[in-house]
């Protein structure tokens, strides 16, 4: 029987996005420090809000602490689109975008190396704030198949967040239009029910807010640990979870063909 055209293929392609994640996973070992630092960013948001702020903030069924835990670890999810348009245009500023093109390597996995590289970093960072949380005293209600599911969530949503990441990065090109990333990350890590309820806010507001990507994980990841979730009872809040499912999958499949058509487009 003769082997399929297509193993040898994808053999060959996951062989390359490997050795590609292997690189940036040695380039990180080399900055340790600013590794930590962004780590340890969203610790320092924690610790903000859920001490700082949190005593003014009355939760229903709940503390504050438990509400806002599981919307930082979505907001989590979302810093980590800044580091990806960073790394992205960092790397075509030193010229190794182009080295690499010109290595016969496909740019599938140019960029599937990518998304592996800031995915495993990603479960670094959740890791660390789900630490973070246990030792405030936040803990999950629901038993650990949910808590698993909602950690699934999150893992989805910064996969479609990596992808938007990549197509901005290549679309950008230079370190310095990256730092305009973060006048979009903050207003949608804001305009969201991650630190407040969308109810909460002026009506047309909360409309935009309860809407938000990031509203939909958060506050399905709220449902699934069991946390006070403080949300109206809305068509999306009701479903919350397939909202979590959705939002992700549309961004995805809009982001991922134009990463890739943006890449090939580099050499024209």
């Amino acid at each position: 029987m003769s082997t399929p055209t297509g193993a040898p293929q994808f053999a060959s392609w996951s062989r390359d996005a490997a050795t590609l994640t292997r690189r940036i996973l040695l380039h990180w070992r080399q900055r340790p420090a600013s590794i930590l630092l962004e780590l340890l960013f969203p610790v320092l948001m924690v610790v903000m809000f859920g001490y700082l702020f949190g005593g003014a903030m009355a939760i229903p069924d709940g503390t504050y602490t438990d509400f806002v835990i599981p919307g930082m670890l979505a907001m989590t999810m979302l810093f980590g689109l800044e580091s990806v348009v960073v790394a992205v245009t960092s790397d075509a500023a030193r010229g190794v975008t182009e080295r690499i093109r010109a290595m016969p390597v496909s740019g599938v996995a140019v960029l599937t190396g990518r998304s592996w590289a800031d995915m495993l970093n990603a479960l670094a960072g959740l890791a660390v704030m789900v630490a973070t949380g246990l030792v405030v005293g936040w803990r999950p209600q629901h038993g650990l198949v949910p808590a698993l599911v909602a950690l699934g969530l999150l893992l989805w949503l910064r996969f479609a967040f990596v992808w938007l990441g990549i197509y901005l990065g290549l679309l950008l090109r230079t370190p310095e239009s990256a730092v305009s990333v973060q006048v979009l990350v903050w207003p949608v890590g804001f305009l969201s029910s991650a630190f407040v309820s969308p109810e909460t806010m002026p009506t047309w507001l909360g409309a935009i807010a309860t809407w938000n990507p990031l509203s939909a994980t958060a506050t399905a990841v709220r449902e699934l640990f069991g946390n006070p979730t403080w949300a109206a009872h809305t068509w999306a809040a009701d479903h919350s979870v397939l909202l979590a499912v959705l939002w992700p999958a549309v961004l995805t499949a809009v982001f991922l063909p134009l990463a890739y058509r943006q890449y090939r487009s580099l050499a024209r």
